[in-house]
């Protein structure tokens, strides 16, 4: 634009550096920006030598095509918290749903005590836990009482019967159980109800058996009823 640098001045006094901007960034000219810039360039023409139609036209064609494009950057920025919300509400519809974590086993690390979930899809009369090891080799069992319905908490001490402890890695864990009718069943290991959804730093997490576990460590998620 053809203005005189006093009134380049003049207006980004008026209009961006007074004391209620102060720490405004104005190294960029916004929609509003260029309209006022606009209307003082054609408020201090000389009268004798007015700016040129074509010009003006230009500058208005300019205008209009940075506002559109703050409004659809404005469109882009709502569609994408709308979007946001709706895969958050989305997520909470998963509870109640059985998730699959793809585990198959619990991992022993520095010889602790492994602390695991294992759920049982209907009552029981009692069940086994049994962790075998990566050659196949059973190296312990666990029982189950007998119990309604749902998740239980076991604590593995790996430890063999000379006390001494198992190495570090891998273990599969397999669940049998009889039934209340008195059937011999099994049930996979790693596959848990999700009983609540929580958000850790905008990531979704489950609550499967007595831990939380995030989204991206559930391989399938499906309603028990159409199993």
């Amino acid at each position: 634009m053809a203005i005189e640098n006093g009134l380049v001045t003049s207006a980004f006094n008026s209009y961006g550096t007074d004391g209620n901007n102060i720490g405004v960034d104005k190294s960029v000219l916004g929609k509003d920006d260029f309209l006022k810039l606009l209307l003082v360039e054609l408020q201090n023409q000389d009268p004798t030598n007015p700016q040129d139609t074509d010009k003006i036209l230009q500058q208005t064609s300019q205008l209009a095509t940075l506002e559109a494009s703050q409004n659809t950057n404005d469109a882009l920025s709502n569609l994408t918290s709308t979007m946001g919300n709706s895969a958050q509400f989305a997520t909470i519809s998963s509870i109640g749903k059985m998730a699959d974590t793809g585990a198959t086993g619990v991992i022993i690390e520095d010889g602790g005590t492994v602390n695991f979930d294992v759920y049982f899809p209907e009552s029981i009369q009692g069940g086994e836990v049994t962790i075998t090891n990566s050659q196949g080799i059973t190296v312990d069992t666990l029982t189950v009482d007998a119990q309604a319905k749902g998740s239980v908490a076991l604590n593995w001490e790996p430890i063999d019967k000379s006390g001494n402890i198992y190495e570090d890695g891998e273990y599969r864990v397999d669940i049998t159980y009889t039934a209340s009718d008195g059937s011999s069943k099994s049930s996979k290991f790693g596959v848990y109800p999700i009983d609540a959804v929580r958000f850790n730093g905008g990531e979704a997490e489950f609550k499967l058996g007595d831990s939380y576990f995030p989204m991206s460590s559930v391989v399938e998620i499906y309603n028990p009823d159409e199993v």
